[in-house]
């Protein structure tokens, strides 16, 4: 096992592992910002070091600062979360070149999978569907954006090929749009990712969200999928809503589907944690991307199933063998994001957390990092908190969520949590007659 792993990432998710790795008995290095130091992961990481200023590209995105750290503190493995450097393939391979391990998949599945337009070639190799044309080139201008529109046809979504997290994406309409915003989108890419690949695919106008959470381990030769989330509850492309399982999706030739997706895992030497993202509809799904990390939402699949993901991805990542063919979903799992945000214009809301309480009681699991007198800055994403409520069936565990919400107070900042208790409340969602553009189409509604 690892002596010392040391995190690569902030907020809630550096939180999350630093647990993981205090239960393995792992000593932790903490990496922060210089408007970091206060931070909750630096407070119980073993050792933190400062890696640089405020903005990402000076600190969470620092390779040569980050290496440093390293050097320094003797870690001999990196976990990097997710966002950053989690699915940089470069940064992969340098740390391979330090004899360092990187918690995740090798550089090459990285570029082959993680990278969006690659992963769309690859999926088609081993029978996945896809939207659009699994040849479609790296978008590299505005001019070619325009040609490979008027091949797939409108409407489509130009996507950051390293991307995840709603960044990085817009949906175009029309020629005008891509005139008006591609550059502005590339840009965003680049700013967030430290990458500027694009590329496209089809827009599908009633689908929802469906991605399988897997692991594999190639050295013995093994993979499982871990159920299924609907992810479709988004707004500007980013989940709000995880839930698993769908009660609401059916998929045509599922078994041969989940034969396939190991197959590829497998044949591609991929290790560790990873997500197929699929957009669903009228009972066939489309394969969109892949997350080759671990994923935002992973703790609505860890209370379904009652296991450690995070615990998992680093055994694997140390050599143990893992044997998850008998796992059996115990629960109906919730998860809502709260961000420090605006919740009607989704401005964010950075500042100081006056007083927190957060929620408990049977079935309420809470990731976050925040305390009173805490400073949410303005330089990273605005998820603040995480609730996944879990019951023996859709009806309890949306009852138990509601509860938790009305628990929460988070004073000194805006959140969304109302937003999250009206959407709890609607007809379409309890009914499951929503899509990825519900909450867009239906956000007039709230006040």
């Amino acid at each position: 096992m690892f002596k010392k792993i040391l995190v690569a990432n902030r907020g809630e998710i550096a939180v999350r592992i630093i647990r993981a790795c205090k239960e393995l008995n792992i000593k932790t290095v903490a990496i922060h910002s210089d408007v970091d130091t206060d931070s909750m992961h630096v407070k119980l990481a073993d050792e933190s070091i400062c890696v640089g200023g405020a903005l990402p590209n000076n600190s969470y995105l620092n390779i040569p600062s980050i290496i440093s750290a390293i050097d320094i503190t003797g870690a001999d493995a990196v976990h990097p979360g997710y966002g950053f450097l989690s699915e940089n393939d470069k940064f992969a391979k340098i740390l391979d070149s330090h004899k360092v391990k990187f918690i995740g998949p090798s550089s090459k599945s990285i570029l082959d999978l993680g990278n969006k337009s690659n992963a769309l070639k690859l999926a088609s190799q081993f029978n996945l569907p896809i939207l659009g044309n699994k040849n479609t080139k790296n978008i590299n201008n505005t001019n070619e954006a325009l040609i490979i529109a008027d091949e797939i046809g409108m409407p489509i979504v130009i996507k950051a090929a390293y991307g995840g997290g709603g960044k990085g994406m817009r949906v175009f309409n029309n020629n005008s749009e891509i005139n008006s915003y591609f550059s502005q989108l590339k840009a965003e890419a680049k700013n967030y990712f430290g990458n500027d690949t694009m590329y496209a695919e089809k827009f599908l106008t009633n689908a929802k969200h469906i991605e399988f959470q897997v692991i594999s381990d190639p050295k013995n030769n093994y993979a499982e999928i871990i159920g299924q989330r609907d992810c479709s509850i988004q707004r500007k492309n980013q989940k709000i809503i995880e839930e698993i399982p769908s009660k609401f999706v059916e998929i045509n030739n599922i078994k041969t589907i989940e034969e396939n997706i190991k197959k590829l895992l497998l044949e591609n030497k991929y290790e560790g944690l990873g997500t197929l993202e699929f957009l669903y509809q009228d009972n066939e799904i489309f394969f969109i991307e892949m997350n080759t990390r671990l994923q935002v939402e992973h703790p609505v699949t860890e209370e379904a199933f009652d296991i450690d993901l995070v615990k998992y991805q680093i055994m694997v990542a140390a050599g143990y063998k893992l044997d998850l063919t008998n796992l059996i979903k115990k629960n109906h799992t919730i998860e809502c994001r709260i961000n420090a945000e605006d919740a009607k214009n989704f401005s964010p809301s950075p500042g100081i957390v006056k007083f927190i309480n957060i929620p408990g009681g049977r079935g309420i699991r809470v990731d976050t990092a925040l305390y009173t007198n805490y400073r949410v800055n303005p330089h990273y994403d605005s998820l603040v908190l995480k609730i996944v409520s879990k019951g023996k069936d859709r009806n309890e565990s949306i009852s138990i969520m509601k509860r938790a919400l009305d628990e929460i107070i988070i004073d000194g900042i805006n959140t969304n949590i109302e937003l999250h208790k009206w959407i709890l409340n609607q007809k379409d969602f309890i009914n499951g007659i929503y899509n990825t553009n519900w909450l867009e189409k239906n956000i007039g509604k709230f006040n």
